[in-house]
């Protein structure tokens, strides 16, 4: 079966290591590490090969196309069936770990793990970018390049679509928003636009939106970022509420971990940094593995440029 995604992850061999996946251990021991972000799988397909039969692999996404693009391949690949169950679905093959697939955010972790009747997690690992398999669907608009509807949500079933915040919000509130999840030096200017536009004609598809922003902010490329890149972050940033989901990560999954256990956390834009980066110091169950984050080298550069932004912190629980 051909291969769902295009996606390529980040940082692989660092994250083995950081999470201790190749370092001994007890041969009766069973462990359960948590994926976060399941997306191509490609992260979660890696940690796999490094678990035995006696382990589970949980991985969540709470954008529920990723489990439904990657459930048939998957059985596929295992040559086994899923199961269903309230909790999510079940893969047992006959070799390797046991996979859990479930469709809830990477925030939602601790009460998976509840409901599935385990006590901790062994590693978690949270990719906080938004996959290359995103970036091509062209019913949600997450590449302003692709014509299609302005929706953004990783859950379109769920909340409202940035169409509609654009649609309802006023003025200051557009501009708020951009400024502060987009960091856009052009905030208002691009809100203002949005507005005027909206009297006559509302803003339903990401090209609508782009040559907007690229009409009214000054040079369409600012080094190697295209001008609407930061509003359609900040939008997406706001209809998937992505820092809150975050900043509650950070708060809950530490107290996941067993002793020893480790969090990985990849970040691709400084508002998650940040968070992340305070959140692991401050966390009172956490000893910080890295004092400065991991960062893709020149080869892993030129073979996927996505990796350019991506930073890599590990943390690891104390005793209690």
């Amino acid at each position: 079966m051909t291969f769902p995604s295009v996606h390529v992850p980040v940082l692989v061999e660092q994250i083995l290591a950081g999470l201790k996946l190749h370092e001994e251990r007890d041969s009766d021991a069973t462990r359960v590490f948590i994926d976060g972000t399941l997306g191509g799988a490609g992260h979660a397909m890696r940690i796999a090969s490094c678990l035995t039969n006696r382990d589970t692999l949980v991985a969540l996404d709470r954008d529920p196309s990723v489990i439904q693009r990657m459930l048939p391949f998957l059985e596929s690949h295992l040559d086994t069936r899923a199961e269903r169950s309230e909790v999510g679905w079940f893969l047992n093959p006959s070799r390797g770990c046991r996979w859990v697939l479930c469709a809830d955010s990477y925030c939602e972790a601790p009460s998976v793990l509840s409901r599935l009747g385990v006590a901790e997690a062994h590693g978690i690992l949270l990719d906080l970018g938004l996959s290359s398999d995103q970036l091509q669907d062209t019913e949600r608009g997450f590449s302003f390049r692709i014509e299609g509807p302005l929706d953004l949500r990783f859950d379109s079933s769920t909340g409202f679509s940035a169409a509609d915040f654009l649609r309802v919000k006023s003025e200051k509130e557009i501009a708020d928003t951009i400024y502060r999840f987009g960091e856009e030096r052009f905030s208002r200017r691009i809100a203002r636009a949005i507005v005027e536009k909206r009297q006559t004609q509302p803003i339903e598809n990401a090209k609508q939106l782009a040559d907007l922003i690229h009409r009214v902010v000054p040079g369409r490329i600012h080094g190697r970022v295209d001008s609407a890149t930061r509003t359609f972050q900040a939008l997406r940033i706001a209809v998937n509420q992505e820092l809150e989901h975050v900043e509650q990560a950070m708060r809950s999954l530490p107290q996941c971990l067993a002793e020893g256990g480790r969090l990985a956390v990849i970040s691709f834009h400084s508002l998650e940094d940040r968070i992340v980066k305070h959140a692991l110091r401050e966390h009172p169950l956490l000893k910080v593995i890295t004092k400065k984050p991991i960062l893709a080298d020149t080869e892993e550069v030129d073979a996927n440029p996505r990796s350019r932004s991506a930073k890599l912190r590990i943390a690891e629980r104390t005793e209690a």
